[in-house]
């Protein structure tokens, strides 16, 4: 495992751990994410034998809208609250696309995507095919991290790559909206508030 400062050659050693794969950490907005590519079924079983005991299915950053598109059915709704949320700490769980492997959503029809607002997150993302697994980079259960430090002492001989971009903006978790059924409802608490979201869909 090694740690690297993010930087432009630290971002292409990280894109080249992903294509052969391997597991990387890297900042978000939120918290930092543990990676790598979600068609890579080798590089997915070797992340949910990392994080331990997850059942939930795992959600994907992506690099924009578009790239959401491939994995998920965007629905009018899950455009509105993108036009106005992303990038940023908004998870919205959608249907699934027949494309994304059902180990990455444990045989669910639905996946949770989001863009985040990290310049080191989307350079990653723009630069390996716009799509990342993004599941928080800490052992189920244990608090989520929020440096690398932090990230390196939960899961340091279970990756290959940390990238270092300081510690995180928000040290928490997204929200989380689920629009895959006729209502919406709200999953997890985080930085945007359930009436800045129903203001949108309102």
């Amino acid at each position: 495992m090694r740690i690297l400062k993010a930087s432009q050659s630290s971002i292409s050693e990280a894109i080249r751990v992903i294509k052969i794969g391997g597991l990387i950490v890297y900042p978000t907005d939120t918290v930092y994410g543990l990676g790598c590519d979600p068609f890579n079924r080798f590089a997915v079983k070797r992340l949910i034998d990392a994080k331990g005991q997850r059942k939930k299915p795992l959600p994907i950053l992506a690099s924009d809208v578009e790239h959401v598109k491939i994995v998920a059915e965007v629905t009018e709704a899950a455009e509105k609250l993108a036009r106005k949320f992303w990038p940023g700490p908004l998870t919205i769980v959608l249907k699934k696309k027949p494309l994304l492997p059902q180990m990455v959503t444990f045989g669910r029809d639905t996946v949770g995507v989001r863009v985040p607002n990290h310049p080191v997150a989307l350079e990653l993302l723009r630069r390996c095919d716009g799509l990342l697994i993004g599941t928080s980079a800490n052992i189920s259960g244990k608090k989520p991290t929020a440096t690398a430090e932090e990230a390196a002492n939960q899961l340091g001989g279970k990756v290959d790559l940390i990238l270092d971009g300081g510690r995180t903006r928000l040290r928490k978790g997204s929200t989380v909206i689920n629009l895959a059924d006729r209502r919406f409802r709200l999953e997890r608490v985080g930085p945007i508030s359930l009436r800045e979201i129903k203001s949108i869909l309102e």
